[in-house]
């Protein structure tokens, strides 16, 4: 590890995409009459989320040498996110994804990815240098689909790992994107045991475990060797498992415009609570990981107020406010 480089708290690895939103809600792919391009991905969503919730973050990924693909990269840098393991490939164009919201709790996804950039990542193009001086390393399942950007994760998650930072995993499955379910299955269960933090939602918790019931099913996928599991359920909160036990934290009720991107900022939430407190594995235990969850909750339901990920997501400031005006949530998150 090169000790006068500067540390950063979380390096985010994988997609950063153009989210083609829907002109109106409540219709499906086929019958919305236009898109609007917003910056997106899930991993970039989460670096640029740490980046307003005041922590130093990194995005790692590879975009097209495109005019969306410049744009991406300047947007992330302008929202204070280290862009230099960014990587801009000549032959794949940025990958796109629409979006159509049949209602606000429900996303249909369709991605133009044939191939597309952030697939193409390769081993000898990550910044092995950035990727040792981060406190965590994030990813997402959408970057196991493909090689030779699973390589990559491969590759990143050892190096990390060999200096003893964390690994985020959010299983965040898009099923179009894989080959076949089993596939899927078989990648997301073989990175598994070596994350510390396991993210899924409740569709994912079913699909790992069998189980659709939260406790149980969180039980099975830490003893698969994470430390920490959550998973998320929308509008209706949110559940953590950790080694001494099990629990769950209610959301914050608010008017939801657009849930898209609220897992990443949950996610984003969850990490600067955990990575600002030094040793992160002091936050593993019950009654802090429900002050931790109240937090990560809040920052969801922030971003759930507007359409766009990047656009809604809010800043520290705006998550400390918005807790101080919930009375009946003041105790447990302090």
């Amino acid at each position: 590890m090169n000790a006068t480089a500067d540390k950063v708290d979380v390096v985010c690895l994988g997609e950063l995409l153009v989210d083609m939103f829907p002109a109106e809600q409540g219709k499906r792919l086929a019958e919305v009459s236009a898109f609007r391009p917003k910056p997106g991905g899930a991993p970039a969503n989460v670096a640029v989320s740490l980046s307003r919730l005041g922590m130093k973050s990194a995005f790692v990924g590879k975009v097209g040498d495109d005019a969306f693909g410049h744009h991406l990269a300047q947007v992330i840098l302008q929202e204070g996110v280290e862009t230099r393991g960014v990587r801009f490939d000549d032959d794949a164009r940025t990958t796109l994804a629409f979006i159509a919201s049949p209602d606000p709790h429900t996303a249909e996804f369709l991605f133009y990815r044939n191939p597309g950039a952030d697939t193409r990542l390769r081993i000898d193009e990550l910044d092995t240098e950035l990727l040792a001086n981060t406190k965590a390393f994030h990813f997402g399942s959408l970057s196991l689909a493909e090689d030779p950007i699973r390589g990559a994760v491969t590759e990143a998650i050892e190096v990390v790992a060999g200096e003893k930072g964390m690994i985020s995993f959010d299983v965040n499955y898009r099923p179009t994107l894989w080959s076949r379910p089993e596939t899927a299955y078989e990648q997301v269960m073989a990175v598994i045991p070596r994350v510390n933090l396991l993210k899924v939602n409740e569709v994912e918790l079913e699909l790992l475990t069998g189980e659709k019931d939260p406790e149980i099913g969180s039980e099975k996928l830490l003893e698969l060797g994470p430390e920490l599991c959550v998973i998320t359920a929308g509008a209706s909160g949110s559940y953590f498992r950790v080694a001494n036990g099990f629990d769950y934290v209610a959301a914050f009720p608010v008017k939801t415009i657009d849930a898209t991107g609220c897992g990443d900022a949950f996610v984003a939430g969850l990490l600067s609570r955990l990575i600002s407190s030094g040793n992160w594995r002091d936050q593993v235990s019950g009654e802090t990981m429900k002050n931790n969850l109240t937090y990560a909750n809040a920052v969801g339901a922030l971003t759930a107020l507007k359409q766009g990920v990047i656009p809604a997501l809010p800043t520290a400031e705006a998550v400390t406010g918005f807790l101080a005006e919930q009375p009946n949530w003041r105790k447990t998150y302090e």
